[in-house]
């Protein structure tokens, strides 16, 4: 089998062994932070924290909820960073946005941070502080042993079919996933564009297309 059949198998196993009952946990979870006036603070590493970005319009413009990732102000993170420490980084942002328990911190990550190994520390960090103020805490995460895992009320975890793309399948199903999220009749507010606008009708010439 060549690696693109291979791939694609791959990703029809992890479809059909997502845990629906924790997608709904965390739709039920989203509905409450919107209804009680809370807002969601996605946070991620790598391709992690590309998908918060993405994420955080989708659920402010679609979905109507105040959302906000630390990676979109490249300025305060990196002068955190700099001056406070990688693994305290988000924590400490999370801390000045005066995160509290009507909040959601919401996490992509392939493994879920795992501080002993120094693994993400600012991932594990930030969600000790969700946990002392009392937040939601919500996941999508390729790897069941990372904190993220074990400290979340919601977790969706991205099967592993081959440990050889764990990384590729868990970030690829990240994005199915909050798009099924924001996109669901429960938690939709607002028409999305494509969906707004009629089907066009195929265009028909008339007379001789020649002259």
């Amino acid at each position: 089998m060549n690696y693109i059949s291979q791939y694609l198998r791959e990703a029809g196993e992890i479809l059909r062994g997502l845990d629906q009952k924790m997608i709904h946990r965390t739709l039920d979870l989203l509905l409450q932070v919107r209804d009680g006036g809370g807002r969601i603070f996605f946070l991620g590493v790598g391709g992690g924290a590309g998908h918060a970005s993405h994420a955080v319009n989708d659920f402010r413009k679609i979905a109507g909820i105040e959302a906000y990732a630390p990676t979109d102000n490249v300025s305060e993170l990196t002068a955190r960073i700099n001056d406070d420490g990688w693994d305290t980084c988000y924590r400490n942002w999370l801390q000045g946005s005066r995160l509290s328990g009507r909040d959601m911190v919401f996490v992509f990550s392939v493994g879920g941070g795992d501080a002993e190994r120094n693994v993400s520390p600012n991932l594990v960090r930030a969600l000790q502080h969700a946990m002392e103020v009392g937040a939601k805490i919500c996941a999508v995460v390729g790897r069941d042993g990372g904190f993220a895992a074990r400290v979340a009320d919601a977790c969706v975890l991205v099967p592993v079919v081959n440990p050889q793309t764990i990384t590729p399948h868990t970030e690829s199903f990240q994005a199915l996933v909050w798009h099924l999220l924001v996109s669901h009749p429960r938690l939709k507010a607002a028409e999305m564009k494509w969906e707004s606008i009629p089907e066009q009708q195929p265009c028909v010439v008339v007379g001789n297309p020649g002259k």
